[in-house]
C-alpha cells in the first residue's frame, strides 16, 4: 500500500487551488462539499467555477498563483492543465508547507484523492494508487445504487442518539440494537427518530441475550476458499479462538474489534490442552460473547470437534458447526487428481500421522492393498512408521506418494516420492509447514509422463 487512506478533518482548514478550467471544476465540487475555507488562483476561470464558489462564500483570485499565496494552507491542488506551470506552483505550495496534489500527475503528488461515494456523514472512499481509475469509478457507480440516499439522514440521526444508546451493555448488546436500526427498523420507518427511541426500550427491556459457540472451517489457508457463512460468522464474532494452521490473512476478516485468542497446538511440542481451551470456550460464551472456535481446514476432520460440543452442550449454550474445506480436498486439486476414480479406488481414507498417544495405529493390511488411496493428516514425523508399517504388510515399494505442503496457498510445494524413498525424500526437502500425504496417488503430469513412456516402450517391443 503506497496511499494510506485517512479522512481529514477539514473544519475552518484552508485549501488552495491553483487553476480555472474543467481539471479545477471537477476538484472544486468535491471540495465545496466540505467545511473548509476556499482559495482559487484563476487568471480565466470557468463561469460554473466562479458560480460554484460564489455559493458557497469562498474566495476567487483572477490571476495566476504567485508566492506566499499558500501559507497557512493544509492542502493544495494545482489544476492548470499544463504541465509547467503545475510544476512551478506545485513548488511555490510545497515550499510553504501544504501538501500537494497535482492533477494527473500521481508521481509528483503527495496525496491523492480518491473516488468518494458520499452520503454524509457515510463517506466511501474508493481508490486504486492512479492504476485503474476506470474500475474505481465503476466501483463506486455500484455501491451508490447500493447505498440508498437515506443512509445519511439515519446516520446523522444515529450520530445524535448515541449517547441514549449508551443505556445499553458494551459490545454485542449496542451492534445488534445499531444492526437493527441500521438494516431494518430505521431504512422501513416513516419518522427515523421515533423508530429509534421504540427500538431502544424495546432492546432495554429485553432479556440479556445468551452467548453461543460458532465452530466454524477456515479452509487451507487460502481466504478465497473460505465459505461465505465462515465470513459472515467472523464478521460477527466478539472472540475468535483459532488454531496455529489458521492463516494471518484469515485472522484479518474478523471483526476489528474482535479478541484473538491463540491456543494453536503443535505434533510432538508445547500444546494448549484442550481441557483448556474447553474452558476457554465456554468461558468466553458464558460472558454473553459470540465466539467463533476457527479451525483450519474442516472442524470434523482430525479437529477434537465432538470434545469441544461436549463441553459446550454441558454449558447449555447454543452452538453451530460451519464446515470449511479439508486439506485432503485442497491438496488433491494440487497435484491435479481427484481422491476417487472409477477402476482404480471406490473408497478413501483419510487418517492420522499421530493422534493423542502418539504414532497412531491403522488397518495397515487394507491401506497396503493396491489401488488404495489414503490421504494423512499430520503425516511428516510419522513417515517412517507409516513407511515400515505398509511395506510389512505387503504394500509394493512403487506405491507412488505424494506430499503436498501448504496446500492451495501462494507457497505450496508437492514433494514427489514412492513408498520406498518416502521417508527419506521427506526429510531432505525439509518441510517446515503443514503438509498432507497422498499414498497410491502421484501429480497427473508425472502419472502422464508415465503412461507415455509406457505406450512407447510397447510400441518399440
Amino acid at each position: 500500500m503506497q496511499h494510506f487512506p485517512i479522512f481529514l478533518d477539514m473544519r475552518g482548514q484552508r485549501v488552495v487551488l491553483s487553476g480555472g478550467g474543467e481539471a479545477a471544476l471537477a476538484k472544486l465540487r468535491l471540495l465545496v462539499k466540505t467545511e473548509a475555507k476556499l482559495s482559487v488562483y484563476a487568471q480565466d476561470a470557468h463561469p460554473d467555477l466562479v458560480k460554484l464558489l460564489d455559493g458557497h462564500g469562498d474566495t476567487l483570485t483572477p490571476r495566476a498563483l504567485d508566492r506566499g499565496d499558500v501559507l497557512c494552507a493544509k492542502l493544495f491542488y494545482a489544476a492548470n492543465e499544463d504541465a509547467a506551470e503545475d510544476a512551478r506552483v506545485a513548488e511555490i505550495a510545497r515550499a510553504e508547507g501544504a501538501l500537494v496534489n497535482i492533477v494527473d500527475n500521481l508521481q509528483d503528488s503527495q496525496f491523492i484523492t480518491p473516488a468518494i461515494v458520499d452520503r454524509d456523514p457515510v463517506t466511501v472512499a474508493i481508490g486504486t494508487e492512479g492504476a485503474a481509475p476506470v474500475l474505481a469509478r465503476a466501483i463506486k457507480r455500484d455501491l451508490e445504487e447500493r447505498l440508498p440516499a437515506r443512509l445519511g439522514l439515519l446516520a446523522r440521526i444515529g450520530k445524535a442518539f448515541r449517547p441514549m444508546a449508551e443505556r445499553l451493555p458494551f459490545g454485542r448488546a449496542r451492534r445488534d440494537f445499531w444492526a437493527e436500526y441500521y438494516f431494518n427498523a430505521g431504512p422501513r420507518a416513516e419518522d427515523p427518530e421515533q423508530a429509534l427511541e421504540a427500538l431502544l426500550d424495546q432492546h432495554l427491556s429485553a432479556a440479556p441475550r445468551q452467548g453461543r459457540v460458532d465452530f466454524v472451517g477456515a479452509g487451507p489457508g487460502d481466504p478465497e476458499l473460505l465459505t461465505l457463512k465462515a465470513r459472515n460468522a467472523l464478521d460477527r464474532a466478539d472472540v475468535v479462538i483459532h488454531d496455529r494452521l489458521v492463516t494471518p490473512e484469515i485472522l484479518e476478516l474478523a471483526r476489528r474489534e474482535a479478541v484473538l485468542i491463540d491456543v494453536g497446538k503443535t505434533g510432538f511440542g508445547p500444546s494448549a490442552s484442550q481441557d483448556d481451551i474447553n474452558a476457554q470456550i465456554v468461558a468466553q460464551a458464558a460472558q454473553g460473547a459470540h465466539v467463533v472456535r476457527l479451525k483450519g481446514g474442516d472442524p470434523s476432520v482430525f479437529g477434537r470437534l465432538d470434545e469441544e460440543i461436549d463441553a459446550v452442550e454441558a454449558a447449555g449454550l447454543d452452538w453451530q458447526v460451519v464446515p470449511g474445506i479439508t486439506a485432503a480436498s485442497a491438496a488433491v486439486a494440487g497435484i491435479g487428481q481427484s481422491l476417487t476414480k472409477r477402476g482404480r479406488n471406490s473408497a478413501v481414507r483419510l487418517m492420522t500421522g499421530h493422534d493423542a498417544k502418539g504414532l497412531a495405529e491403522q488397518d495397515w493390511r487394507a491401506l497396503a492393498q493396491p489401488g488404495a488411496v489414503t490421504a494423512i493428516y499430520m503425516g511428516k514425523r510419522a513417515a517412517r512408521f507409516v513407511q515400515g508399517r505398509l511395506m510389512m504388510h505387503g504394500a509394493a515399494p512403487e506405491t507412488p506418494v505424494s506430499v503436498v505442503e501448504n496446500a492451495a496457498r501462494a507457497d505450496q510445494r508437492v514433494v514427489e516420492t514412492s513408498l520406498a524413498h518416502m521417508a527419506e525424500d521427506i526429510g531432505a526437502a525439509g518441510l517446515d509447514g503443514p503438509a498432507i500425504t497422498f499414498m497410491g496417488l502421484a501429480p497427473r503430469q508425472a502419472v502422464h509422463a508415465a503412461q507415455t513412456a509406457t505406450d512407447i516402450s510397447e510400441e518399440i517391443a
